[in-house]
């Protein structure tokens, strides 16, 4: 008989599935179920005019309410949408950046309403708004500015809400436009920095407790199919990290240096072709980030398998989940101690990362760092997203389904159902909600508040005390975040597409055909209409039409279809390229032919995002002449696709 005794078992990690949609209402609904299948943590998911500062009445709101998250534009929304939830025991994740410190606000007026003091609650608000110039859009506001906004929440919450994470610097969403890990590494870290650096030299914070607000500082990564690599990108994350924080900023105590960091991992890499090959993605994506011991995730969140097709149901969010469970109580991974210590294969490339990431990391700092080096970061993406794509397209890099044994037999997953479609009416409910919210509250105590909010923000007083008063005077995020543009202003962020690089023999191919076209080279917009600020596509587009011979006219993120149409007719061009990843196509699409229309334009339009098969003929029959989803990997394909139309219409 054996009497050794069994191994102590580490308490596993934060469990949660990022979530929420239509109202709060129904995602409130959401999260208490799956809090009873088991997740240990909450994490919101916006909606876009509520990441952008919007009510659901502002013309550009229009087609975005609800769809790719929650809806909260006062503190009645927030009150429903965490009702019957122990937000004193529970640990909140709110996916929140331009403005996170609304949502804050919103969220300790709303604990203090139910008896709760800010002391006690826990959680993390992203505030990251570096990685929204360079990767994810859903900025407002110029850098300076942004960067007073997150220093006045550190500093508030170091003082007022000490258990909670006040930003959570993202090298998620760098990944996901193109970053390799050196530069998630080092674009992350000096991030962090810059932040720091700023709030130790605001003099809101005495220099004793500063230690501690180098302690609240968390990230949020990404973890891609590589799971070796990650491994060693998040020892080599740790590493440094503890180096910064004991010689940049003098922090002695090992515990306040830790490496403290959640995951979703990589949804880049998840296809819409064959999407059953994303269930075994994402748990080879988990692993990347929970077998070291010694740079394990504190927590964890896993996209559902069809998420390049549509918003997921809560059946696939529980198929998430339940990875998560099965990986840390059924299996021995939380027995041992770190299994890679002593591995020459780890230690060699986590040593290589290290090396190389200092160097990058150098150079950024040399730059001015992150704030300032934006443009030069925009540009080394985009850069860095061009070669991927490149090696996709010439097989160097194989994708499963989408580049290689692409033939298939019929899911039984697929069909109608298979992922879930926000009902249109939302929009109108979101509308009568706030309108009602507007004529139940005292105006006099609205107008009050967002005068003492435009003072502060246009001195040097933190924000934070006028942004909950103002949440509880009944303020709305749209007019909240009104106040702060006519202080700040309002900012355009850089596109990275001047970049050239070597063409493929596909896009020599294109050029050559573009030379000879009768009337010169095709002109090309390419266009982002609403709010959505996934703009990896578009870039990529842009670059390749570039590098193909073409003009390409291309403003970024956030244009109304008004502003398209006026664009098309000024700029004379040949095709119109519409990007939108967000679902709402199907209303901002007609809007855009609608507006062509008016301005006299005929040129053909593209249409390219995540957009289902049943929405394709419904674009088509409006007027479309191609749509692409993520599955047309092949930019030379598309480039002459592009020249066939023009040909087309120059032969009429």
């Amino acid at each position: 008989m054996n009497d050794a005794p069994k191994s102590q078992r580490d308490r596993p990690w934060v469990m949660r599935t990022y979530s929420g949609h239509s109202t709060a209402k129904a995602s409130n609904e959401l999260y208490r179920n799956n809090l009873e299948k088991g997740q240990t943590g909450l994490s919101i998911a916006f909606d876009l005019p509520t990441q952008t500062g919007y009510d659901p009445d502002h013309p550009l709101a229009v087609g975005e309410v609800g769809k790719v998250g929650v809806p909260v534009y006062h503190l009645g929304q927030m009150s429903i949408l965490l009702d019957e939830i122990p937000v004193e025991q529970m640990n909140t994740s709110m996916t929140i950046n331009a403005t996170a410190a609304w949502l804050l606000g919103l969220y300790i007026a709303n604990a203090e309403d139910c008896g709760i003091a800010p002391g006690t609650l826990r959680g993390t608000t992203q505030n990251d708004i570096v990685k929204e110039y360079l990767s994810r859009g859903t900025y407002i506001f110029p850098p300076e500015a942004s960067k007073r906004l997150i220093v006045d929440m550190i500093a508030y919450c170091s003082q007022h809400v000490p258990l909670w994470n006040p930003i959570n610097i993202c090298s998620y969403h760098l990944q996901e436009a193109g970053a390799t890990p050196v530069q998630e590494i080092a674009y992350s870290l000096a991030n962090a920095i810059d932040i720091l650096d700023a709030v130790r030299d605001s003099g809101q914070v005495p220099e004793d407790e500063f230690p501690r607000v180098v302690a609240s500082i968390s990230f949020f990564v990404n973890s891609g199919i590589r799971f070796v690599e990650e491994v060693c990108k998040m020892r080599a994350f740790t590493q440094m990290w503890d180096e910064i924080c004991e010689h940049r900023y003098g922090v002695s105590d090992p515990k306040l240096r830790r490496f403290r960091y959640g995951v979703q991992v990589n949804s880049l890499g998840l296809t819409e072709a064959q999407p059953e090959n994303n269930v075994q993605r994402i748990v080879l994506e988990a692993l990347g980030v929970t077998l070291s011991k010694r740079a394990r995730a504190r927590s964890l969140q896993l996209p559902a398998w069809n998420e390049a097709l549509g918003l997921p149901r809560p059946w696939d969010q529980q198929w998430s989940l339940r990875i998560q469970q099965v990986l840390a109580l059924e299996t021995d991974l939380l027995e041992y101690d770190d299994i890679f210590d002593g591995s020459h294969v780890v230690e060699n490339r986590t040593a290589e990362l290290v090396r190389e990431a200092q160097l990058e990391l150098d150079e950024v700092i040399e730059l001015g760092g992150a704030f300032a080096a934006i443009d030069e970061l925009k540009q080394r993406l985009v850069a860095s997203h061009t070669d991927r794509i490149r090696q996709i397209e010439s097989t160097e890099l194989t994708i499963v389904g989408v580049n290689a044994f692409e033939e298939t037999t019929e899911s039984p997953l697929g069909g109608e159902g298979s992922f879930l479609k926000v009902d249109p009416q939302v929009e109108a409910e979101m509308i009568e909600d706030v309108t009602q919210w507007r004529s139940s509250r005292s105006e006099e105590a609205v107008t009050a508040a967002l005068q003492r909010l435009s003072d502060a923000a246009s001195g040097d007083e933190n924000i934070m005390p006028y942004t909950i008063a103002a949440a509880r005077a009944g303020v709305t995020t749209g007019e909240w975040t009104q106040v702060l543009r006519e202080v700040f202003g309002e900012y355009r962020g850089p596109t990275g597409v001047q970049i050239s690089s070597g063409n493929s023999v596909g896009l020599k191919e294109v050029a050559e055909r573009c030379k000879k076209l009768s009337g010169g080279p095709p002109r090309l917009l390419v266009a982002k209409p609403g709010l959505d600020g996934h703009s990896n596509g578009a870039e990529q587009i842009a670059v390749a039409a570039r590098n193909a011979g073409m003009e390409v006219v291309y403003e970024g993120i956030r244009t109304t279809p008004e502003h398209v149409a006026a664009t098309a007719r000024d700029e004379d061009v040949d095709v119109i390229g519409l990007s939108i990843l967000s679902g709402g196509h199907l209303y901002l699409v007609p809007s855009v032919l609608a507006a062509l229309k008016g301005q006299g334009v005929t040129s053909p339009v593209i249409v390219g995002g995540i957009i289902p098969e049943d929405d394709k003929d419904t674009l088509l029959n409006a007027g479309v002449s191609r749509v692409y989803t993520p599955k047309d990997y092949e930019i030379t394909r598309i480039m002459n696709d592009l020249v066939d139309l023009v040909e087309s219409r120059r032969t009429i």
